[in-house]
């Protein structure tokens, strides 16, 4: 029997393409992560939610709206901190009012099919320069349920502590 051979009869250095993709796989979301590109902290407080399909008699369509758990209930207008990303509406300067995302731009809501619960409005006390890095915001939590034109969680008097 050849040392180089397994009972099956293929080379111990044979890998199916399988196995190598979900190897591949594996090593580029373990770097990701490593970069911080995993959700930001902070966020996983907001995501007890579901999301419930109600007609919206004025629009004259169904609309998704969320169900914040008691406990995101809770932090309805409690002072919170968050990691996340800019996500500029208007340029790539300093911002009063842009989204800010648990993940990054190519992964948001908006770019990478991440959930509405990752997302949110901000209101900034000054503005915040803008920068594809991550960064720490602390402000009052907002909820929205009601408002199909807003975002579901609003961010007022944040500022970069």
């Amino acid at each position: 029997m050849n040392i180089n051979t397994n009972l099956a009869g293929k080379s111990s250095t044979q890998i199916s393409a399988k196995t190598w993709y979900l190897l591949c796989l594996l090593l580029f979301m373990t770097g990701l992560m490593q970069k911080g590109y995993s959700q930001a902290k902070g966020w996983d407080q907001l995501s007890d939610i579901k999301i419930e399909k109600k007609y919206n008699e004025f629009l004259g369509f169904e609309m998704d709206i969320p169900i914040f758990s008691p406990a995101v209930q809770k932090l309805e207008g409690s002072t919170i901190t968050l990691e996340g990303f800019i996500i500029p509406t208007a340029g790539y300067k300093s911002h009063s009012e842009f989204i800010f995302s648990a993940l990054p731009y190519n992964l948001c809501y908006f770019c990478g099919g991440a959930g509405p619960e990752t997302v949110m409005e901000v209101k900034a006390s000054k503005p915040i320069e803008y920068t594809a890095e991550k960064i720490v915001l602390r402000g009052k939590l907002h909820l929205n349920a009601d408002d199909p034109n807003r975002l579901m969680f609003i961010l007022t008097e944040a500022i970069q502590p």
